[in-house]
This record gives structure tokens, C-alpha cells and sequence, in this order.
């Protein structure tokens, strides 16, 4: 789910209710980043407090290791009931870091109504809306193609149109949970003394979103309401990241903080807004279907953003791919009738280096990386980006990571993940 995609974000159209009064009750912050626009490894970022990279789960479906230490069992060994419902893709060992854990839909509201009373807790609840593959019917009174609000690095054509409106319906539905989870809250008269945190884990589900580096892909929505401590309706437009999730949670909960941690608790900002935690946020692309690796700084105002493998263009994810909206753009692209705005997912060589001024350009279209205006900041950007992999020890990996889909349909390709699955069986056989 991008940034604007809901009504207290400014989307005209996205019916999102019980999300807008989150926002009305507590702090909307305005420049919060994830550390990759990638489900499974933004999780394990989120709950781990480190980058992707450092997880061991830095690609798509690849579990969490055991070894890795996580908010949730820190609060677990403090007397905190823990428990996960909802979408899970984490593995099995993360399990065991929590009390309960209910992989399944539709069970966040038994999730909390079974909580044992005598413990304060921590809820880990994710959704998979609003995740491809979208079919009519989510909601009973639909978005339409006249609803969508088409950003300029798409076609507007009625097939993305469509698409943004199914897309919608999710967002809708999954507004509707979670009023029924803050109402259950306040059934059980804990809702002034518990906090809540609502983000996405990845960017909107479509070309030239989710998994890539822009803001698109991983700037987040994230509301914070916690009554007595947050004040209603503030705002916070302070640089915070994804990975700063578990420092905050840890910090107000009194737990301390494992060394582990690279993230920073930005618990300060929500009684003081104005304050500053970090100068940057940094992001990633690893593997997400198909090979990449890039990396991103951002700054309030700049995105700079460096494709380690420019031989390849910034496909979005295989079920993007097969998306309506992607084949439309397959057979504008064809046809000639694709602008420059939005041939980005299929040009290569992809440049080295983007940098962009979100601030005056949102959509990210004009690359400044070339521009002699803006070289001194350039140099600063590099800088930081260096600084950074060198303090967390990241690498372009020597070996790069076959495709596991055809890049033009998103049909898997012949001998990918099931050829990895073969040699896993035949090591754990010869165990």
C-alpha cells in the first residue's frame, strides 16, 4: 500500500474511515520510509530492527534465521503476551518467538479476544490486503475507473483504471478490520492505555512501486495513536524508517534495547514532532522474483538512488507483471504510445545513479544525477550511501540470482524455484 493511498494521506476517493481516525487521534507522520519495498524481508527488517541485508532474510520467502533476535521475544521474556494473525511469511523458526501465532485470515478480532487478561500485550497483525491477485466483490459498494487517481509514470487507459479501482476495494476492506479490531479495544476498555501503529510493509502493488526505490515502493503510511502521550491530530515531518520500529516499541515498553538493533528509537517524536532522529533513510532492493540489487539514501527533500545491476530494467513483481495494468503497458509500449514517464520498466541499461528532489518533483521523473547544479549534493548522497554499507556490512553479492519469472509475462520459468527446492531435499537427505 503507497503513502497516498488512503484518505488521511489526501486520497479523494479511497473509502478509509477507521484509518482517518486513527490519524485524527494520534500523529501522521509525513516522512516515514521502509527499508525495501519487498514483503517478506520488509518484515523481517520490522521485527528484527535491522536491515534486510543483515536479517538472513533479505529476499523474497526466505525465512527468518533463529539465531536473529526480534521485538517480539524481547517482550515475551518481559511478561508481554505476544501474538502474530494474519498473513505471516516469516518461517517457522519465527514462530517461536511468539505465544500464539494464527497464520490465517481473518483472525485478528479472535486473536485479541483471546488474549489472557492478566498481561499486557503485544499484537503483531498483518493483513494481506490489499496483495495481488485482486477479483471483483471485496467490498459491497465498489470503486469505480472514475475513482482512480492515475499517477504519471502509468498509462491512463481503462485497464490500469480498473486495476486501481480492485486495488482500492482492498484497501477498503482491510480499513474495515481494523475498525473492528479498535472497536474490540475499546470493548475491552484498553483503548486508552494501548498503542497503535499502522504502516505498510511494501509500496503500491503496481509498475514502477513496489519493489523499487522510490517513493512509490517505499515511502509508508504510518499513524501512531497512543492517548496521553501522542497528541491527537499531530503531525511529524521528521525522517524516520521502518527499522526504527522495534527500538520505539522496546523503548516505551521499558525493555531494553538488544545491542543487535541498528534501527533508533524515535519514541522522542511523538511529544516532541519537531525533533530529529536521523538525517537519512536508507532502502534496498535485493531479489524479488528477478535478479537486482540497488540501494537508496533519502533526505527530507532528496532520493538518491544507486542500480548496482544496470543491465536490466526495473521489472515490477511477477503477479505486477501479469497485472492488467502491466499488459496494457506491454502493448502501448509496442505500439508506440508509452510517454517517457512510462517506459521505465522495460529500459536498459538503467542509469548507475537517480537522484531526485521529491519536494518539487513527487512522481520522481527528472533525474538530477547528471545536473552540475546539484554534483556538491551528489557527492554528499555517495558519501552517506559508503558510510552506511560500510557500518552494516553490505555487499553486492558476488553471485548474482537467476529469474524465476519471464520478465515480459510473469509466467514462472522452466527449472527456477523448483530446482531450489530439489537441492535442499538432497542436502537435508544426505544429513
Amino acid at each position: 500500500m503507497a503513502v497516498d493511498d488512503c484518505g488521511a494521506y489526501g486520497h479523494p476517493k479511497i473509502r478509509t474511515p477507521n484509518i482517518d481516525a486513527l490519524a485524527k487521534a494520534g500523529m501522521t507522520f509525513t516522512n516515514a520510509f521502509l527499508t525495501t519495498s519487498s514483503c517478506s524481508p520488509s518484515r523481517c527488517s520490522i521485527l528484527t530492527g535491522r536491515y534486510p541485508h543483515a536479517t538472513g532474510g533479505h529476499q523474497l520467502h526466505l525465512p527468518l534465521p533463529s539465531k536473529q533476535v526480534t521485538m517480539a521475544e524481547r517482550l515475551k521474556a518481559d511478561g508481554y503476551h505476544t501474538a502474530a494473525a494474519g498473513k505471516w511469511h516469516l518461517g517457522q523458526a519465527a514462530k517461536k518467538k511468539f505465544d500464539t501465532v494464527r497464520p490465517k485470515i481473518n483472525t485478528w478480532l479472535q486473536t485479541l479476544k483471546d488474549r489472557p487478561r492478566d498481561k499486557p500485550f503485544f499484537m503483531w497483525f498483518a493483513f494481506v490486503d490489499p496483495h495481488r491477485p485482486y477479483r471483483p466483490g471485496a467490498i459491497p459498494r465498489p470503486h469505480t475507473a472514475e475513482d482512480a487517481v492515475v499517477p504519471p509514470f502509468l498509462p491512463d487507459v481503462p485497464e490500469t483504471r480498473k486495476d486501481l479501482a480492485l486495488y482500492y476495494d482492498e484497501i477498503a476492506r482491510m480499513d474495515g478490520v481494523i475498525g473492528r479490531v479498535l472497536a474490540e479495544l475499546d470493548d475491552q476498555g484498553v483503548a486508552d492505555n494501548t498503542m497503535v501503529v499502522f504502516l505498510s510493509d511494501n509500496g503500491r502493488p503496481f509498475p514502477r512501486c513496489k519493489t523499487t526505490l522510490y517513493d512509490s515502493g517505499i515511502k509508508t503510511p504510518l499513524l501512531v495513536r497512543f492517548p496521553g502521550v501522542v497528541a491527537p491530530g499531530s503531525t511529524c515531518r521528521s525522517i524516520v524508517s521502518s527499522v526504527d520500529l522495534a527500538p520505539t516499541i522496546l523503548d516505551i515498553c521499558k525493555v531494553r534495547v538488544p545491542k543487535t538493533f541498528q534501527g533508533r528509537s524515535f519514541s522522542p517524536l511523538l511529544t516532541s514532532p519537531s525533533k530529529t532522529i536521523r538525517r537519512y533513510a536508507y532502502a534496498e532492493h535485493n531479489w524479488h522474483d528477478f535478479d537486482d540489487h540497488g540501494r537508496s539514501v533519502h533526505s527530507v527533500r532528496f532520493n538518491y538512488i544507486r542500480n548496482y545491476y544496470t543491465d536490466i530494467p526495473g521489472t515490477p513483481p511477477a503477479d505486477a507483471v501479469r497485472s492488467i495494468t502491466y499488459q496494457a503497458m506491454r502493448r502501448l509500449r509496442d505500439a508506440g504510445r508509452l510517454n517517457d514517464n512510462q517506459k521505465g520498466c522495460f529500459i536498459k541499461p538503467r542509469p548507475r545513479e537517480e537522484l531526485y528532489d521529491v519536494e518539487n518533483d513527487p512522481f520522481e521523473l527528472q533525474n538530477l544525477a547528471e545536473v552540475d547544479k546539484y554534483a556538491p549534493l551528489l557527492k554528499q548522497m555517495r558519501a552517506a550511501l559508503a558510510e552506511w554499507e560500510a557500518e552494516t556490512d553490505d555487499h553486492v553479492p558476488k553471485k548474482r540470482r537467476a529469474d524465476e519469472f519471464d520478465r515480459e509475462t510473469g509466467d514462472r520459468l522452466k527449472g527456477g524455484r523448483r530446482k531450489i527446492k530439489r537441492k535442499a531435499k538432497k542436502k537435508k537427505a544426505a544429513k
